[in-house]
């Protein structure tokens, strides 16, 4: 029988620590949510790679070191409120709960329903799953103070960034051909003002890239 317990403490010392990821509540997070239980069922034996695991649909499972170190660089507060967008089967929300005071996550039909049963089951319960187009977000929750978008973007509609609260961040990884970078965004003045982390590289998600005008 697979020890899952033994794997988290190995990608925690082998790919978080190492990435300059030391705060302890996303350390403690990353010990005790059980990534396996957030993927599907034939990918729970490369749960803890250092690698994007592959969802359905041209959709990623973060690997752990982007992820950790996105969530690093937001600084996320007790106090705060999260949107999530594209938690595929709940994995991030299920970290970002233990972070912030709650957390909204966005997913597409087909996903939403199995990602609440997946957080309800673990006992994550100040997590809450919208089922629509991640496009979109989650308006009538808003406005967050941190927003987190899980997979590569070439572009981040407005329709998100007027979700983020006055002197909120937003974190997304923005791929440009096979060049990806990490960014932190945030919000003075009305404005995002984008702010490179690490490098990084994931599929763009779908609806997020940008589109392209073909002359013949």
């Amino acid at each position: 029988m697979t020890d899952f317990s033994a794997r988290r403490t190995i990608m925690v010392d082998s790919q978080i620590r190492p990435s300059d990821v030391t705060k302890y509540a996303i350390i403690d997070a990353m010990l005790n949510v059980p990534r396996e239980v957030y993927v599907p069922e034939n990918l729970r034996e490369a749960a803890y790679l250092g690698e994007n695991l592959p969802l359905a649909q041209g959709r990623v499972l973060l690997d752990p070191r982007s992820f950790a170190k996105l969530v690093d660089a937001l600084d996320i507060q007790p106090d705060e409120l999260v949107l999530d967008i594209g938690t595929a089967l709940g994995y991030s929300s299920a970290v970002l709960a233990r972070l912030a005071d709650a957390v909204i996550a966005v997913e597409e039909p087909e996903l939403a329903a199995e990602a609440e049963n997946r957080l309800i089951q673990s006992g994550v319960d100040n997590a809450v799953v919208v089922a629509g187009p991640l496009t979109e977000g989650a308006a009538k929750h808003g406005p967050y103070d941190v927003i987190m978008i899980q997979g590569a973007v070439e572009q981040v509609p407005q329709s998100l960034t007027d979700q983020l609260k006055e002197g909120g961040r937003i974190a997304a990884l923005f791929m440009e051909r096979n060049l990806g970078v990490a960014r932190i965004g945030y919000r003075v003045d009305g404005e995002i003002n984008w702010r490179p982390v690490f490098n990084a590289s994931a599929p763009v998600m779908p609806g997020f890239a940008v589109a392209r005008n073909f002359a013949l």
